[in-house]
């Protein structure tokens, strides 16, 4: 099978198992406070993928190290804005609110790589601020604090998004993998002890303790290293379009169990924001006989 192909498949698996686990933080969130839970999340997978992949250990060197601090800072900072803005606004809203980082990666590869966003990154920013609106505005043209919290933590989804994309071209997937989940856990740690009370694991209930196991072993150790392998060979943007239908899964599902209230506008919303990733992603290349802008790679190539 085509390497890109199984990259994407990667990525697209990753974001079925994300979707799914919107309702599942929703309600470890009831039982448990927010560092500690991601505390736990990620050390979970961090000791899971160090065990399986043990071999890899004697690889480490100072580069991967550098590249595993910045890529679990980045993603620690994600998870915390969603997880805390989850509190206060539904699964669906939280997860495609959270879904306009695609519309940030080509601005925030732009200082990475000197490659200026084109007309349709633009055209769905504004689009996608409109669609925004729409989600988030209440009766009295106010955005929520929960609301507010997952558009903050969509920035740094795309910083981790394009941090991934650079480091992954030249050092192995899994030790990338393995030392994001050691550092997002350290920080998950430390702000937990500095501003949570402490963890009363007597009182955990066993339903609890399967919810952390899933969003371990799954939501965690498995999706992000898919997504960390299908980043090596899909584009940031190609990919920022796949992993955006987490959105799409977490609405499904949160409908599903009943803990969205559909409304006319929450979905007019919603398909402005969707759409709004597809011109931002696709440059609408399926209404046009031929591409208007080449590959990420070839891009790279060309600035070498």
């Amino acid at each position: 099978m085509n390497q890109q192909l199984v990259a994407k498949l990667a990525l697209l698996l990753a974001t079925l198992i994300w979707g799914s686990s919107f309702i599942i933080m929703k309600d470890a969130l009831d039982d448990i406070t927010t560092y500690y839970l991601l505390a736990i999340r990620f050390t979970g997978a961090f000791v899971l993928l160090g065990i399986v992949f043990w071999k890899k250990w004697k690889h480490i060197n100072k580069e991967v190290i550098i590249a595993g601090l910045i890529m679990g800072t980045a993603l620690i900072a994600a998870y915390a804005f969603q997880t805390f803005g989850l509190m206060d606004t539904t699964p669906g809203k939280n997860a495609f609110l959270t879904a306009g980082y695609c519309i940030l990666v080509p601005f925030l590869f732009w200082g990475v790589a000197g490659t200026r966003p084109d007309k349709f990154n633009v055209i769905a920013a504004v689009l996608c601020i409109v669609g925004i609106g729409l989600v988030a505005l209440d009766d009295n043209l106010s955005v929520g604090r929960g609301d507010l919290l997952t558009l903050v933590c969509g920035v740094f989804y795309a910083l981790h998004i394009v941090v991934s994309a650079k480091f992954t071209r030249t050092m192995d997937v899994m030790l990338l993998t393995i030392g994001q989940f050691f550092f997002a856990a350290m920080w998950s740690w430390v702000l937990a002890f500095l501003f949570e009370p402490p963890l009363a694991v007597a009182e955990m209930s066993t339903e609890i303790w399967m919810v952390l196991s899933y969003l371990c072993v799954f939501a965690t150790a498995g999706a992000l290293g898919l997504q960390t392998f299908g980043l090596k060979y899909t584009s940031p943007s190609a990919g920022a379009l796949i992993l955006s239908l987490e959105s799409v899964f977490g609405v499904i599902f949160s409908i599903m169990v009943g803990a969205e209230e559909v409304t006319a506008r929450l979905l007019i919303g919603f398909a402005v924001i969707f759409f709004a990733i597809v011109v931002s992603e696709t440059k609408l290349e399926f209404l046009q006989n031929k591409k208007t802008a080449p590959e990420y790679r070839a891009r790279l190539n060309d600035e070498e």
